[in-house]
C-alpha cells in the first residue's frame, strides 16, 4: 500500500466507524463498542506508519480536482510533512484512548452508540483538518469538529449547564469563524488559490522570485484568520466557551482539550505562518493575545473549585504558549509544545474523571476535606502527579522541553540573537511581550498544578463513601498516557529535523529562569496550604453529591448538576482552606469568574440583542399583526353589511329599486341642464 493510500484511510477509517455506529447502534448494539475502538485505532496506526514512511524528509503530496469553480478550483489534496505527520499520531492516540477510556467510563450510558459515533466523526474531522491541503476541504473538517462540540459538550443535556455551555461553545466558535471564511476567500483572491502548500511556498519565496508572491491585504487577511482561531482555539477574548465546555462527559474535555478543536487554530497557523509574518501588526496582535490569554487564565485556574474547570483554565493558557511561539515566528516550538500538552492534558483530564467518580465531587474544597483519596485510586494517582510536574515544566518532563523551546524562541527575538524559521522579521517587542508573559505565567501554572495536587491527594478528614474500582480500561488508558507524557522530552534532539530543522534545545537563561519560577510558584503554593490546612475542618461545604453505586459517568454529571447548590458559588463561597484564595486575595473573587468576561458580554451583546427581540415582537404584535387582523375585519363587516341589506321582502327591494332609480333621473336631469 503507497504512503498516498494509507494517508487516505486515516481519517476515513473512523468516519466509516461513526456512519456504522449510527446504523447499527439500536440494532446491535454489542458491535457499537468494537465500531468505536477498532477503526480509531487502526486509524492511529496507520498514522504512525504514515508517520515512519515520511521520515522528516520531503513532503507527500497528491491531489485530484474536486470542483472547478470557474475562477479557484477546489481540490481533494493532501500535504504530508514532518507537521502533519506527528501531529496525526498525536490524534489518533488520543482519540483511541479516549474512545477505550469510554468503554469503562459511560458503560451503561443508554446514549452511548450515538456518543461513541460522535467521537469517531470528531477525530475524523480533525484528522481532514491534519493532512487537508486545500483550505475549503480544511474548512469542512473545521465546521463538523464544531457541530460534533455541540452534541457532545451537550451529552447530559438533561442538565441546564449542559445545554447552556454546547450553546455556547457553538455560538461563540461560530462568532469567530464567519470571519475566518471572510479571510479564506481574501487569502485565496490574493494569492490565486486555496492550496495551503502553494501560498506557503509562493510568501516564503518572496515577490521577486520565481513562484513567489506577496499579499495585497496581509493585515487584514492575518486579522480575519485570526479571529476564527482564537475562537476555536479558544484565545482571548472567545476563550468563554472552554470552561463551560466541562459540563460534558470526561473524555470529551480530554478529546477537546488535548488533540481536536483547540488543537486545529495553532496548527491552522502554523501551516500558514507566512501569512501572519507578512504583518508585523498581525505578530503584535496575535502576540498580545497570547500574553493576556496565558496571565489572565492561569490566574482563573489558581481560583477554580472544580477541577475540571482548573483544567481548563491551564488548557487555555498552554495554547497561548503555543500562540506566542507562532508570534515569534517558531512554529516547530509551537507544534512541539502542542503534542507535548495533548499527552499530559489528556492524562490530566482521563485522570481526573477517576478522581470525580472515587471522590464522587468534583469540587477541590470537598475533595481537601477527605482522606485516603490517593491510596483509593493509586493509578491515578501516580500518573497524574507526572502529569502535573509535566504541565509545571519541571524537568525532565516533556512540559520542560516543550516549554523551553518556547521561551527560548522568545528570548532569541526579544534579544536579537539568532534567526527564527525562515527569518522573519518579528519585532523585539513582540519577543519581550511573549517572554515576560511566557515566565509570568511558568510561576503561576506551578502554583495552580500544586494547589491541585495538594487539594485532590492531600486532603485530611473523614473517607469519601467507597464507589468501587475504576473499569480496568479507564486506568489502562492512563498508563499508555503516561509514556509521551514522561519521555517525550528526550525526542528534542530529533524533531528538529521534522520541524524545519529550527533547533528545539533549551537555552541556559530561560531553563534557569523558567525553572526557577516554577519552583518559586510550587514552594509559595506549598507554604501557603500548610498554612492554611489547619482550617480545612472548620468550614461546612456540604454533601458530596454522587451515589456511591454509581457508574463514573453518572457520576460525574451529578456532580456537575449539583455542585453549586451543595458547595456554593466558587466566588462567594467562603473557603479559608484553599491557598489559591489567600495567593490571589483580593483578586481571587475576580478570577473565579473569568474576570467577569460572560458579564461583559451580556451586557454589551446579549441584552441589546434580547432588548431587539422584545421590540421586533412587540412591533410584530402591536403593528403587523394590527394591519393583518385589520385586513381581514374590514372584508367581514362589509360582508356584514351587505348580509343586513337582503332581507327577503320583495316590497323593500322594490323601494330600493325606485328610490335608486329616481335619484339617477335627478342625477341625469342635472348633469343635462347644467344644473
Amino acid at each position: 500500500m503507497t504512503i498516498t493510500t494509507t494517508a487516505v484511510l486515516v481519517p476515513v477509517l473512523p468516519f466509516i466507524g461513526a456512519v456504522a455506529g449510527l446504523l447499527c447502534g439500536r440494532r446491535a448494539p454489542g458491535f457499537v463498542r468494537p465500531l468505536a475502538v477498532l477503526p480509531t485505532l487502526a486509524a492511529a496506526v496507520l498514522a504512525v506508519i504514515v508517520a515512519v514512511r515520511q521520515g522528516g524528509d520531503d513532503p507527500v503530496d497528491a491531489a485530484t480536482k474536486l470542483t472547478d469553480t470557474g475562477s479557484i478550483p477546489i481540490d481533494l489534496a493532501f500535504h504530508i510533512d514532518g507537521f502533519a505527520a506527528l501531529v496525526a499520531v498525536l490524534v489518533g492516540t488520543v482519540a483511541t484512548c479516549v474512545q477505550a477510556y469510554s468503554t469503562g467510563y459511560l458503560r451503561e450510558d443508554p446514549r452511548y452508540p450515538s456518543y461513541a459515533a460522535l467521537v469517531s466523526l470528531f477525530t475524523s474531522a480533525m484528522l481532514l483538518v491534519v493532512y487537508s491541503d486545500d483550505l475549503i476541504v480544511l474548512l469542512v473538517g473545521w465546521e463538523v469538529m464544531g457541530i460534533c462540540s455541540y452534541f457532545l459538550v451537550g451529552h447530559y443535556w438533561e442538565t441546564a449547564a449542559a445545554r447552556s455551555a454546547s450553546l455556547k461553545a457553538f455560538l461563540v466558535t461560530k462568532l469567530g469563524d464567519v470571519p475566518f471564511l471572510i479571510g479564506i476567500f481574501a487569502l485565496a483572491t490574493d494569492a490565486g488559490t486555496f492550496r495551503i502548500s502553494e501560498i506557503y511556498t509562493g510568501l516564503t519565496a518572496g515577490a521577486g522570485e520565481a513562484g513567489g508572491f506577496a499579499l495585497d491585504h496581509p493585515t487584514l487577511i492575518a486579522l480575519l484568520l485570526l479571529a476564527g482561531v482564537a475562537g476555536k482555539s479558544a484565545q482571548f477574548p472567545l476563550h468563554t466557551w472552554l470552561p463551560d465546555a466541562m459540563a460534558g462527559p470526561t473524555p470529551v474535555s480530554a478529546l477537546i482539550h488535548a488533540a481536536t478543536m483547540v488543537a486545529a487554530g495553532v496548527y491552522f497557523i502554523a501551516r500558514l505562518l507566512p501569512v501572519f509574518a507578512a504583518s508585523a501588526a498581525a505578530l503584535a496582535v496575535l502576540a498580545v493575545l497570547a500574553a493576556v490569554t496565558m496571565v489572565g487564565s492561569a490566574l482563573a485556574a489558581l481560583a477554580q473549585d472544580d477541577i475540571k474547570r482548573v483544567l481548563a483554565y491551564s488548557t487555555v493558557g498552554q495554547l497561548g504558549y503555543m500562540t506566542g511561539a507562532l508570534a515569534v515566528g517558531d512554529r516547530g516550538a509551537a507544534v512541539f509544545h502542542l503534542m507535548s500538552h495533548g499527552a499530559f492534558k489528556a492524562l490530566l483530564f482521563l485522570g481526573a474523571g477517576v478522581v470525580i467518580h472515587a471522590a464522587g465531587t468534583n469540587s477541590l474544597a470537598a475533595m481537601s476535606r477527605m482522606g485516603g483519596l490517593a491510596q483509593r485510586i493509586p493509578d491515578a494517582y501516580w500518573t497524574m502527579s507526572v502529569a502535573l510536574l509535566a504541565l509545571a515544566a519541571i524537568p525532565p518532563f516533556a512540559g520542560f522541553f516543550s516549554k523551553e523551546a518556547v521561551l527560548g524562541a522568545a528570548e532569541s527575538v526579544a534579544t536579537g540573537h539568532g534567526a527564527t524559521d525562515h527569518a522573519y522579521h518579528v519585532p523585539g517587542a513582540v519577543g519581550w511581550v511573549v517572554l515576560i508573559a511566557g515566565l509570568l505565567t511558568a510561576l503561576l501554572t506551578a502554583g495552580y498544578a500544586t494547589r491541585l495536587w495538594l487539594l485532590a491527594f492531600r486532603g485530611s478528614g473523614p473517607a469519601a463513601p467507597d464507589h468501587g474500582k475504576q473499569p480496568w480500561a479507564m486506568n489502562a488508558v492512563l498508563w499508555v498516557l503516561f509514556v509521551p507524557t514522561a519521555a517525550l522530552g528526550v525526542t528534542v534532539g530529533r524533531l528538529p529535523s521534522w520541524f524545519d530543522d529550527h533547533s528545539l534545545d533549551p537555552t541556559l537563561a530561560t531553563s534557569v529562569l523558567g525553572t526557577g519560577l516554577a519552583l518559586v510558584g510550587v514552594i509559595m503554593t506549598y507554604g501557603t496550604w500548610r498554612h492554611t490546612t489547619a482550617l480545612a475542618g472548620r468550614p461546612a461545604l456540604g454533601a458530596v453529591a454522587a451515589h456511591p453505586q454509581a457508574d463514573p459517568a453518572v457520576s460525574e454529571a451529578e456532580a456537575i448538576a449539583s455542585h453549586e447548590p451543595a458547595y456554593g458559588s466558587v466566588e462567594s463561597a467562603p473557603d479559608p482552606a484553599d491557598p489559591g484564595r489567600l495567593l490571589l486575595g483580593p483578586l481571587h473573587r475576580h478570577a473565579a469568574v473569568g474576570f467577569h468576561l460572560d458579564a461583559l458580554y451580556a451586557a454589551v451583546f446579549v441584552r441589546p440583542v434580547r432588548a431587539a427581540a422584545h421590540l421586533v415582537r412587540f412591533l410584530d404584535r402591536e403593528v403587523v399583526e394590527t394591519y393583518v387582523k385589520g385586513a381581514g375585519t374590514a372584508p367581514g363587516l362589509l360582508g356584514t353589511l351587505v348580509r343586513r341589506t337582503q332581507t327577503g321582502n320583495v316590497q323593500t327591494y322594490l323601494s330600493a329599486l325606485l328610490a335608486g332609480s329616481l335619484v339617477l333621473v335627478v342625477a341625469v336631469v342635472l348633469t343635462a341642464t347644467g344644473g
